[in-house]
């Protein structure tokens, strides 16, 4: 490839507004409202384009959504053109500017209010899809208006067609194309309301499983990834951190790596020590020369298996335990001291490594005067990288040129941006453009993870065997991080009390990871329902209706799921199904999983998965069933193999070899996925279809051998342990 491609991501100011003439519409996007405004008050108020209509009838939409393979980049500029009424054949896509006051959706938080542009969650068209069709309908106003001026009729004479203005009285047309060559813009553009919105039935774009538009990049290889960014002078670096999470570095054998061929330096960091080399072969060569000596860290001493078996059981029994309680509801106190019976167990779940396919790297390049500083990296938060760039190096966002590429995963880890800040940092020290590559071995050891955690579950039944009272108490290092998914709504139970418990902080980096406290706290809860409905000796469906009771919302989702997993047919000898329910991000879905077993070898292997999912509408939907796939596969292979483990403050897993993943061969034969049709707003999908699996497997493997899995992942170990239990 050419030295740099700058032009695929500088999607400037300047450059969009005098690029192929034509209309160009800039948008000021309040708090729940959408405000397009004309040129040259965009360049007076300062604002970024985000429509543009050329003579030649091309449109170009600016889109937000990091691609990191979900399709987001494709789907949230669907919802502007299905309200713009656009031709999508003649649309372009170009990324969005790191610039959240512009590009951002509106998060609130702790009664804040803030636009952010990251892509975690599952947001990306569950916060995107409102703004987006209002900005749309209010271009289609201003095309409208200036056809109507031009031919001189009402507005309410005309109507539209994909990327045409129509007079349906004199059979005149006028493409967007030709508008742009003549139009005027108003110095405040009309209102759009929520109400002038097309009604659903009416969607030409929404709905439709359209192309992705970063998958023929991604065949051809034409598609940019930081990693194929090349400048003119550029090097290489990678960064060596402690041994123990957060150790800072006291002396290196400097000498002797600056031996090495092709080495330039090395550079102190914060928590590591950069090597810089000509070539990533001479980076890697002197990274295993690397000698040296680190500061005490907080994690010394840490042994995860150790904290997770004993110290966390410590907090369960502990009143004097640090508590924060999460949810409560009813009075639970009443209901366990009425209970005519009462149910306790205890689950458990190890730390997991994010896996992304692509390893961590980003290029920095700074200008001659050094006070400005060029950024390409892949990320789920651009807005959020460029101001943590700019406040590691000092500067202003405004010194901080960032490029957004393609992602190669994210699954949470690439909504922190210390790899890129290590990059800004090497560059301004060595005054050399540097391209930033973790190993993988440095990514799992200064790796980001998901929290190890108990989760102590109490329920109590009354007379008529109704679940009236829930406790549910999770423990673990990581706070927030330990409680999505903890408040299940969507089961109808009057009395629970529910609360985490904080070891205090061992010391080791936490993230989110896909999902996040859904994954463990979803096991706990749908694998504990399952016990009890074996013990009350009814359907796991049955028992949810009967004794608890659900939202309609998850009756509608179970119907689905039973139907279209036959439920009640009878399995092939040495199988058996279990089923969970699982939510995620306003979405709910319910997964069946049939599974079977080898009992020398502990081995569980999942022939065939099944999940319903109410995700309200579903913008493009093949993506969207991908989405889901994904889930489930990720989810799949987090449950049966993978786990991270610390001793001595040492991450003990170093590379695929033994932090194990699922391997093609080990996948389900089948995976089934359908969606409840709704016209309600978009909700999460990206993350649905995890939480559930660890249950559903775990039910399925009582149902088969009468034993029960109560720590995640289900090792060959665990399961022959659990056998001979």
């Amino acid at each position: 490839m050419p030295d740099t491609n700058i032009t695929e991501f500088d999607v400037s100011r300047r450059r969009f507004l005098t690029g192929a003439g034509g209309l160009t519409f800039a948008v000021a996007l309040g708090t729940g409202t959408v405000t397009l405004l004309n040129t040259a008050h965009a360049r007076a108020r300062d604002l970024s384009v985000w429509v543009r209509i050329a003579p030649d009838n091309a449109v170009t939409i600016i889109t937000p959504a990091a691609e990191m393979g979900q399709g987001s980049m494709t789907g949230v500029p669907m919802a502007l053109a299905e309200e713009l009424d656009a031709d999508w054949d003649k649309v372009t896509l170009k990324m969005a500017p790191a610039d959240p006051k512009i590009y951002g959706y509106s998060h609130t938080r702790r009664g804040k209010t803030r636009k952010r542009m990251m892509i975690v969650g599952s947001r990306a068209v569950m916060m995107y899809y409102t703004q987006m069709r209002l900005a749309g309908a209010q271009v289609r106003k201003v095309l409208i208006a200036n056809a109507a001026k031009h031919w001189g009729v009402d507005t309410a004479e005309l109507t539209t067609e994909p990327s045409k203005v129509v007079h349906k009285k004199s059979g005149k047309r006028l493409t967007y194309g030709e508008i742009a060559s003549f139009a005027t813009m108003p110095a405040k553009l009309p209102d759009v309301s929520q109400r002038e919105l097309k009604s659903p039935r009416n969607f030409r774009i929404i709905g439709k499983s359209l192309p992705r538009r970063d998958i023929p990049e991604k065949v051809d290889g034409s598609a940019i990834y930081s990693m194929d960014i090349q400048l003119p002078g550029m090097v290489y670096a990678t960064t060596v951190h402690g041994p123990v999470q957060q150790s800072r570095p006291q002396s290196w054998n400097d000498a002797d790596v600056k031996k090495r061929p092709g080495v330039i330096t090395t550079v102190k960091l914060k928590h590591g020590i950069a090597i810089v080399a000509d070539s990533v072969e001479n980076v890697l060569s002197a990274r295993e020369a690397l000698k040296a000596s680190w500061k005490k860290a907080r994690a010394e001493g840490f042994n995860s298996e150790q904290e997770l078996d004993t110290e966390y059981a410590k907090y369960a029994t502990d009143k004097n335990a640090d508590s924060t309680e999460l949810y409560s509801r009813g009075d639970d106190k009443a209901a366990f001291k009425d209970a005519a019976k009462t149910y306790k167990a205890d689950y458990k779940s190890d730390i997991g490594y994010h896996a992304q396919m692509e390893p961590l790297n980003a290029v920095a390049r700074f200008n001659a005067s050094g006070d400005k500083v060029e950024i390409w990296e892949g990320t789920q938060a651009p807005g959020g990288s460029r101001a943590k760039i700019a406040k590691a190096l000092g500067f202003s966002t405004k010194q901080v040129i960032h490029h957004q590429c393609y992602l190669g995963g994210g699954f949470g880890r690439r909504s922190i941006t210390d790899y890129t800040v290590e990059a800004a940092l090497v560059a301004r020290a060595i005054r050399k453009p540097v391209k930033m590559i973790w190993t993988r071995e440095e990514d799992l050891s200064y790796g980001m993870f998901r929290p190890q955690s108990l989760q102590c579950m109490e329920a109590a039944l009354d007379q008529s065997g109704k679940i009236t009272g829930w406790r549910h108490c999770v423990i673990g290092d990581g706070k927030r991080l330990l409680q999505s998914g903890v408040k299940i709504s969507y089961y109808k139970i009057p009395n629970q009390n529910i609360e985490r418990r904080d070891v205090g902080g061992h010391g080791v980096r936490l993230k989110h990871w896909r999902a996040v406290g859904h994954v463990f706290n979803i096991f706990a809860i749908e694998a504990f329902i399952d016990e009890m409905a074996v013990a009350e000796n009814m359907d796991p469906f049955d028992f949810r209706y009967q004794r608890i009771g659900v939202s309609d919302k998850a009756h509608t989702v179970f119907e689905t799921l039973k139907h279209m997993s036959d439920w009640n047919a009878k399995r092939p000898a040495g199988r058996a199904l279990g089923m969970a329910m699982g939510n995620r991000s306003g979405s709910l879905g319910a997964g069946v999983a049939e599974i079977s077993l080898n009992r020398e070898t502990g081995v569980i292997r999942v022939h065939k998965l099944w999940i319903a999912v109410d995700a309200g509408t579903v913008v493009l939907p093949d993506a969207a069933k991908a989405n889901v796939e994904s889930g489930m596969i990720y989810g799949l292979s987090s449950v049966l193999k993978e786990r991270v483990t610390v001793k001595k403050g040492i991450v003990e897993q170093s590379n695929f070899h033994d932090y194990e993943l699922l391997r093609m061969s080990e996948t389900p034969e089948e995976l089934h996925v359908e969606f409840v049709k709704t016209n309600r707003k978009p909700t999460g999908i990206g993350e649905v279809g995890n939480p559930m699996i660890a249950a559903a497997v775990a039910n399925a493997f009582f149902k088969l051998t009468g034993k029960r899995l109560y720590h995640m992942p289900f090792t060959p170990e665990r399961v022959k342990a659990a056998l001979k239990a």
